[in-house]
């Protein structure tokens, strides 16, 4: 890609590029220890996993899904190391046209335009992200089939990234009864669903809870219960004979990739697909924690006269910084990128702008992550987990500090 200038007069190579996009949002916690024995203790495998996932992987998965309320066999199960390569591979296996909503996680669209697949964005509701709005959905399929074109699946993140929102039972049901009406198969990305900041007052409801025959669920394990440095993902097929043939054509496709779980790894990840009571009790303290520190975060950005969603999952929040763009401007922000690299260097963590999630480039938008508020080092990550009042910590009140001061100087 040619080398660009950014408008502070600095010449960078990096911006823009598919390899520099962002990663997903940090947990800013450590590895827990019960995973890193299991790891350890396969790490003398040879052998590879078969592709798909062996036995005790998928067992593992479809048992993590069963006790959600979605039943299947293990051989209705996928493995994958990582979101991306699964994607592209149940991408490729429907064929068609591809719908997102808008914004949408940050992968998506380089999947769609990988495989040369038409992808068209749908606006999504002022209530939340992640599901299309019904209308706009209807609307744009009429429209791509009007011009030609043949929509046939549509991705969805009803706990979403980039938003930290989780989209109400009635909009998830109204968009996916438009969608199944209009033949297209839904990807539903429930990557984020054990992060509920609040579970026991936000209301989750699955797609596949509705539509069982029309919707394929995909979830990156390290949303909540894996490293990201070791990849894996599962994904649940309907149990009907069309999704029997997409899951063996996306089975074909993962072994033209080479794309196959490294042993050890699927080994931790089966383990945490079960569930034992160290990793629930992380998963819970570390949903906890986020709420309370994505809550602070976001009360930095209202106070700095940005606009932001409440956070309700995961450790990220979406701001919109559009209400400062004077203010941004007089330090030569003037698009989406540029603030992504001001923030980025501001805040010393990945700030990713809103135009990596489908955003338009003139829209002031980034998702801000929380992890990295946790602390620097495995101790003061450690201590916030356990505290009772983490806000309160020293290294998390300067990591605070830092924060809001960054957002506070653009009012």
């Amino acid at each position: 890609m040619a080398r660009q200038r950014t408008g502070r007069g600095s010449v960078r190579e990096d911006r823009g590029p598919v390899r520099y996009g962002p990663p997903a949002p940090d947990p800013g916690l450590p590895v827990l220890p019960e995973l890193a024995e299991v790891l350890a203790s396969a790490a003398g495998r040879g052998a590879p996993e078969p592709t798909g996932g062996g036995d005790a992987l998928r067992e593992a998965a479809a048992a993590y899904w069963e006790r959600r309320g979605l039943h299947g066999g293990p051989r209705h199960i996928a493995a994958a190391p990582g979101a991306s390569p699964l994607l592209l591979a149940l991408i490729a296996a429907h064929g068609g046209d591809v719908l997102m909503p808008r914004p949408c996680t940050a992968t998506w669209i380089p999947q769609a335009r990988l495989l040369g697949r038409p992808a068209y964005h749908v606006p999504t509701p002022a209530e939340c992200g992640g599901v299309p709005d019904p209308y706009a959905l209807l609307e744009t399929v009429r429209r791509v089939r009007a011009e030609g074109g043949r929509p046939r699946l549509l991705l969805i993140s009803v706990v979403d990234d980039p938003t930290a929102t989780v989209a109400p039972p009635e909009l998830v049901r109204e968009a996916c009864e438009a969608a199944v009406a209009e033949g297209l198969h839904i990807i539903s990305d429930e990557t984020w669903r054990d992060t509920l900041h609040r579970p026991h007052d936000t209301v989750l409801l699955s797609p596949a809870e509705m539509c069982p025959d029309d919707v394929t669920v995909v979830c990156d394990l390290a949303g909540a219960l894996t490293p990201s440095a070791w990849p894996v993902a599962v994904a649940r097929f309907p149990d009907t004979g069309r999704a029997a043939v997409r899951h063996a054509r996306t089975l074909d496709i993962l072994t033209a990739l080479g794309a196959h779980v490294a042993g050890p790894v699927a080994m931790a990840a089966a383990h945490a697909l079960r569930e034992p009571a160290a990793v629930t009790d992380r998963v819970r303290r570390a949903a906890a924690l986020q709420a309370k520190v994505a809550a602070a975060a976001h009360r930095a950005v209202l106070a700095s006269g940005a606009l932001a969603r409440p956070p309700q999952a995961g450790r990220h929040l979406y701001a919109d910084l559009g209400p400062l763009r004077s203010r941004l401007a007089s330090r030569g922000v003037t698009d989406s990128l540029e603030l992504e690299e001001y923030l980025t260097e501001r805040l010393g963590a990945p700030t990713p702008g809103g135009h990596r999630f489908g955003d338009e480039l003139g829209a002031l938008r980034v998702r801000l992550g929380t992890g990295t508020l946790l602390g620097s080092t495995p101790e003061q990550q450690l201590e916030s987990l356990t505290a009772v009042a983490p806000l309160e910590l020293p290294h998390v009140a300067e990591a605070l500090s830092i924060f809001g001061t960054a957002l506070d100087e653009l009012r």
